[in-house]
C-alpha cells in the first residue's frame, strides 16, 4: 500500500462515518478481534489494481482506529452529504489520481478480485466515466425487496437503469425465469470506480428527477447522459447494515 503523497494513478478510498441509524458505530465493532473497518481495509489492500488505499472520515475516533492498523487517513468536512462527496474531497488535491474506487467501510467481505475486475473494466473502456458491479438475483423475495437495488444493462455492459423495483417487469410470471442463463435479474453491488473528472463534477450536477424519486445517486449520472459500465460477478458482497448482518458476518468468520 502507498499513501496519497505518491500520487497514485488508481486510488481506492473508503469513506467512513461513525454514525449509523440501524447499527450504531458499526465500523468500530470488533467481535472478531478486528473492527469492521479494519476487515474492509485489509480486503481492499489485497486487490492489485489500486496503487493506494486510504480512509476518508470526519470523525476522530474512526481516524484513530484507522491509524492504529496502519491506514492512511484523510480528514474531510463534516458537511459532506454523501460518501461520494467524501471520496471526492479526499482525492481533490491528488492530481495524478485518475481512477478512483469508492468502497464503503461496511464491506468487510469484498472480494479483492472484484475490485480488480471493476478497475480493469474502466481502464479498458476510455469512453466510460464510471463503472460498478452486479450479481444475479435468483430469489424472488430479494427481487421484490426495495432495499435490493436492481440494474439492467445492455449487452456491452452499459447501464440502462437502476431501480428499487423489479426490473425488467415480467408480464407473465414464471418462477423458472429466476434460474435462466444468462440471468434476467441483477442486483447492483454498491462499489464504484470513477474517472477523476466525473467524480469531481458529480457534486456539481443537479439532482436528477429519477434520482430523487428512487433515492439512487447513480441515476444522476445516467440522467446527465454519462456512461456507467456494469461488470458481473458470481456472488454478492455481504454489506453490514443491521445487527443480524453483523452476527452473520461474525459467525462466518468464526466458522472459517
Amino acid at each position: 500500500m502507498v499513501g496519497p503523497s505518491r500520487f497514485a494513478k488508481c486510488v481506492l478510498v473508503i469513506p467512513a462515518r461513525r454514525q449509523s441509524t440501524r447499527l450504531p458505530e458499526k465500523l468500530l465493532l470488533r467481535d472478531t478481534g478486528k473492527t469492521v473497518l479494519e476487515h474492509t481495509f485489509s480486503a481492499a489492500c489485497e486487490a492489485s489494481s489500486p496503487d493506494g488505499v486510504l480512509i476518508a472520515t470526519d470523525d476522530d475516533k474512526i481516524a484513530s482506529e484507522a491509524r492504529r492498523f496502519g491506514a492512511v487517513v484523510v480528514m474531510t468536512s463534516p458537511d459532506c452529504r454523501s460518501g461520494t462527496d467524501r471520496v471526492a474531497e479526499a482525492i481533490a488535491s491528488q492530481s495524478d489520481a485518475q481512477i478512483i474506487v469508492n468502497l464503503q467501510g461496511d464491506e468487510p467481505e469484498i472480494n479483492p478480485q472484484s475490485i480488480d475486475q471493476l478497475v480493469e473494466s474502466l481502464q479498458a473502456n476510455p469512453a466510460a466515466g464510471m463503472a460498478t458491479l452486479a450479481t444475479p438475483i435468483r430469489d424472488r423475495a430479494m427481487l421484490e425487496d426495495p432495499a435490493c437495488v436492481k440494474v439492467v444493462f445492455a449487452p456491452n455492459g452499459q447501464a440502462l437503469y437502476f431501480s428499487r423495483s423489479p426490473i425488467p417487469h415480467i408480464r407473465d410470471w414464471d418462477d423458472q425465469v429466476l434460474q435462466a442463463t444468462p440471468a434476467v435479474f441483477y442486483q447492483h453491488v454498491g462499489i464504484y470506480a470513477y474517472r477523476r473528472d466525473l467524480l469531481l463534477g458529480l457534486a456539481k450536477m443537479p439532482p436528477g428527477r429519477f434520482e430523487q424519486l428512487e433515492n439512487l445517486e447513480q441515476l444522476r449520472v445516467l440522467e446527465q447522459g454519462e456512461t456507467i459500465l456494469v461488470t458481473t460477478i458470481d456472488e454478492p458482497t455481504h454489506g453490514i447494515d443491521t445487527p443480524d448482518d453483523y452476527r452473520a458476518f461474525v459467525a462466518r468468520r468464526r466458522a472459517g
